[in-house]
């Protein structure tokens, strides 16, 4: 049943076209950058494919999480205002298959737009002539994407349970996308610049942009590898404050894992 849930939210986002505008939207900003990545930079161990995954990631941060919770903010409140969360519920299918046969759908429509759209441009690199040095940073910023937009997916379907309009739905998305890519940072390094005591310690600053899946998502792909870090310019920065990559890829699957399981027990006692 699960399965069958996830083909149809699969189905929709075809007729929707979600798929074909996502995959065009992240296929042309990954080659376009690829391209400008191509330019000579001041880091000899900076790779092409290096500096597209410091461009890439820096805008996936905002793009993806904005795809992931248009996809999901009405995933369940939707159904209810139609009417046919109630109709559905008629069928041998119980309430956390729904959830977790939806969540499935619309992350295999994220794979789909991302995979395609990210892996053509670097088809399109080869065809052009361009070096695979760095493709493993380059994967590891492609399955962390998906992680990121696991994790606002999740959210988007908390938003969805918790309220009773879509017009609701939409307004919370657009805020919760606002305080986790903008405000958040915004108030930490605000947080930091007032902090004349120096009362906010490296230990401290570490757990506070961990805290955010944003964060951790830009540490991850920013940090962890030799070339990408070099280009940055943090070389050294994740492993000096002790986040590997085990830690950083936890943090985001607990903020896909802990939204998913909070949705499930509110929508378990949600009355029809």
């Amino acid at each position: 049943m699960l399965w069958v849930l996830a083909q149809k939210e699969l189905r929709d986002g075809l007729r929707n076209r979600w798929i074909g505008a996502a995959i065009v939207l992240l296929g042309t900003l990954a080659i376009a950058l690829s391209l400008l990545g191509s330019a000579p930079t001041g880091s000899v161990r900076a790779s092409d494919l290096d500096i597209t995954v410091i461009s890439l990631s820096s805008l996936s941060v905002y793009l993806i999480p904005l795809i992931a919770l248009m996809l999901s903010f009405d995933a369940l409140v939707g159904e209810f205002e139609r009417g046919t969360m109630m109709l559905l519920l008629t069928y041998p299918v119980s309430r956390w298959q729904v959830i977790m046969g939806k969540f499935s759908g619309h992350v295999l429509i994220l794979f789909i737009a991302i995979f395609a759209g990210y892996g053509g441009a670097i088809l399109i690199m080869l065809m052009l002539g361009s070096s695979l040095e760095g493709w493993q940073a380059y994967l590891a910023m492609m399955f962390s994407s998906l992680l990121l937009g696991a994790i606002f997916i999740a959210l988007g379907y908390l938003l969805s349970v918790l309220v009773k309009e879509r017009a609701t739905a939409a307004g919370s998305a657009i805020g919760l996308w606002l305080v986790f890519v903008v405000l958040y940072d915004l108030v930490l390094f605000g947080a930091l610049l007032l902090d004349e005591g120096q009362k906010i310690g490296q230990q401290l600053f570490t757990t506070l942009m961990l805290i955010s899946p944003t964060d951790s998502y830009r540490i991850f792909n920013l940090s962890l590898f030799d070339g990408v870090s070099d280009a940055a310019g943090i070389a050294g920065i994740a492993s000096e404050a002790g986040m590997s990559s085990s830690l950083l890829t936890g943090v985001m699957l607990l903020w896909v894992i802990v939204p998913l399981v909070v949705t499930l027990f509110v929508f378990q006692r949600r009355e029809l």
